[in-house]
């Protein structure tokens, strides 16, 4: 949880169970949504799903629920309701009306966590446009009170309406924050292409799978880590030397499921290395329940980017955490994903990705490490052949790694 310095704020959790989603699949969505609400420092104390086809245009859960989920908030004197889901202006505004409390969507909340874990002015910059831009749409349903003057006298039109105002001003901060983006990807293409020519590698993978733990292993740097969400999101490069090979190691922002839109475009600078990486380590948290589901959506984001053809090796790491159910000799029914053991799962599909080399570790312990050096090292150096043919004489007496 973040440290405020003051008392959590109480929350509610809400999700909806749409027609083909079982209550698993539905229960891991609100546990992440609980995860997503401590790291912002909140406090969820009760979760409500509704199954619905679809959302409510008025009230994204419909009066029933909406009606039982007010009764709750008056009588626990609930600070905030988060849905699951992205709601629009006037769902906002009849949901808040009937609760009495704030409300926010998953959308919302993931950017407060960002503004929060923003350290320098780059990562500053980019979630306040992503923030703007959020709001932007939703003005005519939030109490919005932006600076009521913009530069002097004479500048507000006869007759413009307050929410015309404040949209202007949102309008003239995005421009702006754009103009100082776009200086600012300038600078890093300037910075990335005097890094000479290494060969650059950049971990990717859903948040908090343990990518900056990597990075220090391999680095033997000190890059901030801990076990929250968006704990890394200034990209850090370090140079690292495996044998007699060096190359750029890259820790990028991580992604999750049903990432806002705005956010990927604002932070598109630090997302150009993955882009520009000619090596990608897919790096997945092989002891959370949900693995395969965020195993898909790092391959989804990394197809929006461009750059799911690129060279990858994926490391499942975590091994020390994993944990199965021993299913009982008697019990006929079939074996379920939760009663595989380690190395069952070694022996599956994931082990034997001939498109990509697969190792299992665990950076805490450093279990299988020399393993991943030997792996990385191997990749890394079938690139550098390539691009340098002439270089060979760097392999013919390697270091050990």
């Amino acid at each position: 949880m973040i440290e405020t310095g003051q008392p959590a704020e109480k929350a509610i959790l809400i999700g909806i169970n749409y027609p083909g989603q079982d209550e698993k699949e539905t229960e891991d969505f609100i546990n992440e949504l609980s995860f997503l609400a401590e790291t912002a420092g909140a406090l969820p104390v009760r979760r409500f799903i509704q199954k619905l086809t679809i959302p409510d245009p008025r009230t994204f859960i419909g009066s029933g629920k909406t009606q039982e989920i007010a009764r709750f908030v008056e009588d626990n004197e609930i600070n905030i309701a988060i849905f699951d889901d992205e709601l629009s202006a006037s769902q906002i505004r009849n949901i808040e009306k009937a609760f009495g409390c704030r409300i926010l969507d998953r959308t919302n909340l993931i950017l407060d966590i960002f503004a929060r874990r923003a350290r320098t002015s780059h990562a500053r910059t980019q979630v306040e446009l992503a923030q703007y831009q959020y709001l932007l749409p939703r003005l005519a349903g939030m109490w919005t009170h932006l600076e009521r003057q913009r530069g002097g006298i004479g500048l507000r039109g006869p007759g413009e309406t307050e929410i015309e105002t404040d949209r202007r001003i949102i309008r003239d901060k995005i421009s702006l924050l754009k103009k100082q983006l776009k200086k600012i990807d300038i600078q890093m293409t300037t910075q990335r292409k005097n890094r000479g020519k290494m060969v650059r590698v950049a971990l990717v993978g859903y948040t908090n799978v343990g990518k900056s733990t990597i990075m220090n292993l391999l680095s033997k740097s000190e890059v901030f880590a801990e076990n929250k969400l968006f704990a890394t999101l200034d990209t850090t490069v370090r140079k690292v030397v495996i044998g007699n090979l060096p190359f750029l190691l890259s820790d990028t922002v991580g992604f999750i499921r049903k990432l806002p839109h705005d956010l990927v475009e604002s932070f598109k600078s630090t997302l150009d290395e993955v882009r520009e990486s000619d090596l990608l380590i897919h790096v997945v948290d092989i002891s959370h329940p949900g693995f395969e589901d965020q195993i898909k959506v790092v391959n989804e984001t990394l197809h929006d980017l461009k750059s799911s053809d690129k060279p990858s090796i994926i490391i499942f790491n975590k091994i020390d955490a994993f944990s199965y159910i021993i299913k009982d000799e008697y019990d006929l029914a079939p074996v379920q994903k939760e009663n595989f053991s380690l190395d069952d799962l070694k022996k599956s599909w994931m082990a034997n990705d001939r498109n990509h080399p697969v190792v299992f570790i665990s950076a805490k312990t450093k279990e299988n490490a020399e393993e991943l050096r030997k792996l990385l090292y191997e990749e890394v150096k079938k690139i550098h052949i390539t691009r340098y043919p002439y270089n060979d004489f760097l392999f013919d007496n390697p270091r050990p790694c």
